[in-house]
This record gives C-alpha cells, structure tokens and sequence, in this order.
C-alpha cells in the first residue's frame, strides 16, 4: 500500500489560457482540489511554496482552510523554504493549523530552491551570518523550529503576567502533539537526503536532484533514499521513517487527456545545471494504462517510496486535475499493488 496525493504550484495567470486567473483563484481552487481528490480517495493534498511568484506562497491560512472542509486527507507542502522563516512564529503558525487539521500536517521543509529575485530572503530581514551560507542560516532556521516543536518550555516568564502562567519556563502555544514527527525535508541530493536521516527527518524528494552520475533519474533517487534510510538506522532513531517521490503521471484515458498529453508519451529523462552544477531531470509518465503500468513497474524509486506526489497541472482547473488524481487511482493504483 502506497499512500497517493497531489502536489500542486499553485500558479495563476491572467492570459485566457488558464482556468486560475488570480492568487484568489488559486487559492480557492486548491481548496476544493483538496476537497474533490478526497472524494476520489487520494491520501494527500500537498502544496507548492514560492515566494515573489504568481504562485501559491503563504502556505497555512491555505492548509487551514483546506482541513476545515476535509476529514481525512493529509495537508502538506513540498516545501517551505527556511531561508525565509521565523522559526517560532512558523512554529505557532504549523500548530494552529495542526490543531485545526486534527493532526493531519505533513510539512515538508528544505533550504529551498532558486527563486525569483536575487538574495529574496533579504527582504524578509533575514541574512547569512559573516563567513555564514545561505544554506547553513536555513539549516540553522530548521533546528530551532524543530527544538519548540518538542513543546518544551524556555522562555522566562513575567513574574507580573497580564494572565496566570503554568509553572516553570513556558512554551510556545498552540501546541500540537506529534506534529515534530510529521516534519519532512525537500532534498535535492544524497548528500542532503544522509542529513534529513540523522535529524530524524522524513524524505522528501521531488522530480529533480542536483547532481547526476549518468544513471536514471528513477536509479540515482532510489539510491538518495537508501543513504537515507541507511543515515536514519546510524543515527538510531527508533519511529519508521517516511519517504515521498513526486511525479507527473497522466493516464490517458480520455480525449481531452490524448489531447493534452499525447506529446509526452515518450518522455525521457532530462541533464541540465541548476545553480551552476549539474542536475538530473524525472520524465514524465504519460500513455494508456498498460502502457504506464509497464513503465511505472521499472521506477525503483516509487517502489522504495511510501507515498507518491502526483504533480499536478493547476491551471487547467479542478475538474481535470480531479480527473488525473482519480484517473491514476482507478487504472494505474489497483494493477501495480499500490492499493
């Protein structure tokens, strides 16, 4: 069994070619892509983060409204770039919509990935330390939202306070019990995916990574998440961690979908730079079911993967994207032993 979601940028356009013509539509609209893909029975509704874009950005009013019209679906994002977070603010943040969700948040966090301005968490009012990376203040920013995520006092109290205090240091509130446990790490690399393992971190691993040795996409991300496991054993945590992949899967099922997607039936995997070094790009699934089944057999990394992102085009609207969520459930999910 697999647990089976979607993962959504949230873009908007206001050219006639897109159904999500503004941020309000966006936003609404992942709402009820949240609403609808429970319906069809998905597992998850994870969101995109991207600052300084006509994309999704502030994700917790969003994951919020989301769970005050769900039940059971997780809420998650794929992810939160650190680099420009208030850890304890975020932290209250994370638990109100925890506790609103019923315990349903599944965060995934990382340092980030290229964005579109130059240096954007600056005028966030955060920097680098001297002699400091960016990389190492999102690091930094991780481990202190991950401390009051304990939920252990540490903050002096007022002696004279507006209100009566418990005893002892206090916590930050709301508090939401397990939700350190439910914190996920975006890593691009092996590198990165060893370092999520040793901070009793779960995985999270998109449709690139940021390195290439010449083996497939599907191979050379199947051996991150091994480094994974193998740090988290090392590291002696004792809970079962968590593993997603994200990929693009259209089956092809309809005439609209042969119309979309007819292109991208013989999708390859792509070698290109990010960042100034070399990066390893995951095709994209796209045929008749027999065709997919046969192909998506082979992925060594969805069959080391406890859960599956599907990326999801958002501008062509609920109603499709619904239909693509449901369309891998009935035709792809059943026959690959994923359900």
């Amino acid at each position: 069994m697999k647990k089976i979601g979607f993962l959504s940028f949230g873009h908007w356009s206001p050219s006639s070619q897109s159904m999500v013509r503004s941020a309000q539509d966006a936003l609404l609209q992942s709402i009820d892509l949240a609403v609808a893909a429970e319906e069809a029975g998905a597992d998850g509704a994870y969101f995109r983060v991207h600052h300084f874009a006509r994309q999704l950005a502030s994700p917790f009013p969003l994951l919020s409204a989301a769970a005050a019209k769900t039940s059971r679906i997780e809420l998650g994002t794929g992810v939160i770039d650190m680099r420009y977070e208030n850890p304890l603010y975020m932290a209250e943040d994370a638990g109100a919509a925890d506790l609103i969700s019923g315990g349903r948040l599944q965060l995934g966090i990382s340092r980030g990935s290229p964005e579109q301005v130059i240096e954007g968490y600056r005028y966030f009012g955060y920097a680098p330390q001297d002699g400091s990376t960016d990389a190492e203040m999102a690091r930094n920013h991780t481990q202190l939202f991950l401390d009051v995520l304990k939920g252990e006092g540490f903050a002096q109290p007022n002696p004279r306070p507006m209100f009566a205090n418990p005893p002892g240091l206090l916590r930050l509130e709301p508090y939401s019990e397990g939700l350190r446990e439910r914190i996920w790490w975006g890593a691009g690399s092996r590198a990165t995916a060893e370092w999520a393992g040793t901070q009793g971190l779960n995985l999270m691993s998109s449709t690139l990574l940021t390195e290439d040795t010449g083996v497939p996409f599907h191979r050379l991300q199947a051996e991150q998440i091994q480094r994974f496991r193998d740090a988290w054993t090392a590291a002696g945590h004792e809970r079962e961690p968590r593993v997603s992949v994200s990929r693009s899967i259209f089956p092809i099922v309809s005439d609209l979908d042969r119309q979309l997607f007819w292109r991208e039936r013989h999708s390859t995997d792509q070698v290109g730079h990010l960042e100034g070094g070399d990066a390893r790009f995951g095709r994209t699934y796209a045929g008749e079911p027999d065709k997919l089944i046969a192909e998506l057999a082979e992925d060594e990394a969805i069959a080391a993967a406890d859960t599956l992102l599907l990326t999801v085009p958002n501008q062509l609207g609920v109603d499709y994207n619904a239909h693509v969520v449901e369309a891998v459930l009935t035709h792809l999910a059943p026959e690959l032993g994923w359900r």
